[in-house]
């Protein structure tokens, strides 16, 4: 039967007419396979586990019969009270604002009957406060940003709750989100619609199942782990060092190689500020995006990147951040703030931080993996960046020696039917190149000890002014002040007050130099 919903289209499944206005609007005009299946079981009331790889059309699968069912309440009954009925728990910041788009996008043509809120960490607990004031249908949050509105008593949930649902829900588990959902549940109401989507399955879900799902459904669409090849071609390119690896990655974004946007990932911070100032010596302007900005610049940065104003971001992948802080160390503290005295604090790292998971960066090319993932699943979920829905997209995997240990892991799970790699080699020839490897490009933190290097000297100034040999200036002979007395500059000020700039001060001297008496002294 979902094969037959998944042909005819969105209108055979008894959604609500001004949902399906706003779905022609989107132009979705077939559901993908995890919305023709998961959307009339939840139609149906059912507790529904889905799993569907990334760029699946997930937030639809669960969007359209949340708004559906409050439509429903809401026409049902028109007298009834304004409350929060549907709760979304994210796992980041940028994947909550993501959400509230969307859900607003698909409620268009019932805006006023459905409102959504986000919570996220933007914004402050205080500035938070005035939008649940006006209790939305729908909000939309992190577990520990809902949780503190809750403990707050500015969020309820008991009273009127309907339906939850919790987006990404392998990541809000290894995102440390786990006890905040223990808590959350309980202030829910005993009997409410649950809806788990994820893009894994495994072992650490079936605890969580067992407290949010009653007697689930499990939906899991028959469809690869990542696009096909006539879709995503994906591509390895081994380096003999790390200077052939920048090397390389510098010509292939120069030369225009790889065509489009692209998303870089880097396997730790340092890197990814390393990788960032490097392409900048070759003119290439690259965004960075790290869990050490805050909320509000990484969603300006990700705004910036759909608009088109960056074709490169460098990021880095969310290995599980720490908690965020209880309280705000002392002045004067230095065991909490990092360390021993003279060493810099570490900048802490944001909970709510997400790049190769939910987020939809738009109009993306390629991804470009600087550096082998650790795992399986952090490759999925880098390369499903791109060639999300009907897009092209192209992977593309730069690999040292120290890492074919991981790039062959990737391979033998990501093998065809046939046993073929799907990385297929990408041939390039280094002597190519060979004129862009100079000291001062290959390491961006050294100036370059080379006199009269042509290629430093057009890409790193101040490392050309540093090496090369500056002649001694000769000063000019200054004219020599002419020695004046006090009393001649006095009679050349004229009839100036001497003093300061401070008005009050060159009045009360006015006074007293032209003779006057003060009061009192007749």
């Amino acid at each position: 039967m979902a094969a037959e919903v998944e042909e005819k289209g969105f209108e055979h499944m008894g959604l609500d007419g001004r949902l399906l206005r706003a779905v022609a609007e989107l132009g979705w005009a077939v559901p993908t396979a995890i919305q023709a299946r998961a959307i009339p079981l939840a139609l149906e009331g059912r507790d529904v586990l889905a799993r569907a790889r990334t760029g699946s059309g997930k937030t639809g699968a669960y969007g359209l019969p949340l708004l559906h069912k409050l439509l429903g309440i809401k026409e049902a009954s028109p007298a009834v009270p304004q409350a929060v009925r549907a709760l979304v728990l994210v796992p980041s910041a940028e994947l909550a604002r993501q959400v509230g788009h969307t859900l607003r996008r698909l409620a268009a043509f019932c805006a006023r009957r459905l409102r959504v809120a986000e919570l996220c960490g933007h914004s402050d607990l205080a500035d938070q406060r005035p939008v649940l004031m006006e209790q939305p249908d729908v909000v939309v949050g992190t577990p520990g940003r809902v949780l503190a509105h809750v403990a707050g008593h500015s969020l309820a949930l008991r009273p009127c709750l309907e339906l939850l649902v919790l987006d990404e829900a392998d990541l809000l588990l290894s995102f440390g989100f786990g006890d905040d959902i223990r808590a959350l549940l309980c202030h829910l109401p005993k009997i409410y619609q649950t809806l788990l989507v994820s893009a894994t399955l495994n072992p650490e879900l079936e605890a969580l199942q067992e407290l949010v799902l009653h007697n689930p459904v499990q939906v899991v669409p028959p469809e690869p782990r990542l696009p096909g090849r006539a879709q995503l071609q994906q591509f390895q390119l081994r380096c003999g060092s790390e200077e052939d690896k920048f090397l390389l990655l510098a010509a292939l974004l120069k030369l225009r190689l790889l065509r489009g946007r692209a998303l870089l990932f880097a396997g730790s911070l340092a890197r990814a500020f390393r990788l960032k100032l490097f392409l900048e010596q070759f003119g290439i302007a690259a965004c960075a995006l790290n869990p050490q900005l805050p909320a509000r610049s990484r969603c300006h940065v990700i705004a910036q990147f759909n608009r088109g104003l960056y074709d490169f971001i460098v990021a880095t992948d969310e290995e599980g951040p720490a908690e965020p802080p209880r309280h705000r160390p002392a002045r004067g503290d230095t065991a909490r703030k990092g360390g021993r005295r003279g060493q810099s604090p570490q900048c802490p790292q944001d909970p709510e931080f997400g790049v190769s998971r939910g987020i939809d960066f738009q109009n993306v090319a390629a991804v470009i993996n600087f550096d082998v993932p650790n795992s399986v699943e952090t490759y999925i979920h880098r390369v499903g960046r791109t060639a999300r829905g009907d897009s092209p997209g192209t992977a593309l995997t730069l690999a040292l020696p120290d890492e074919l240990e991981g790039l062959r892991r990737i391979e033998d799970a990501l093998a065809a039917e046939d046993g073929q790699s799907l990385l297929q080699p990408y041939e390039f020839r280094m002597e190519e190149i060979e004129t862009l490897r100079t000291p001062c490009v290959l390491s961006p933190s050294r100036p370059c000890a080379r006199r009269g290097c042509g290629s430093c000297a057009r890409s790193c100034s101040t490392a050309r002014s540093s090496s090369a040999p500056q002649p001694p200036r000769r000063r000019r002979p200054q004219p020599q002040k002419e020695k004046m007395s006090p009393r001649g500059r006095a009679r050349r000020a004229g009839s100036k007050p001497r003093g300061s700039g401070n008005p009050l001060q060159s009045f009360r001297f006015a006074r007293r130099g032209h003779g006057r008496a003060r009061p009192g002294t007749n």
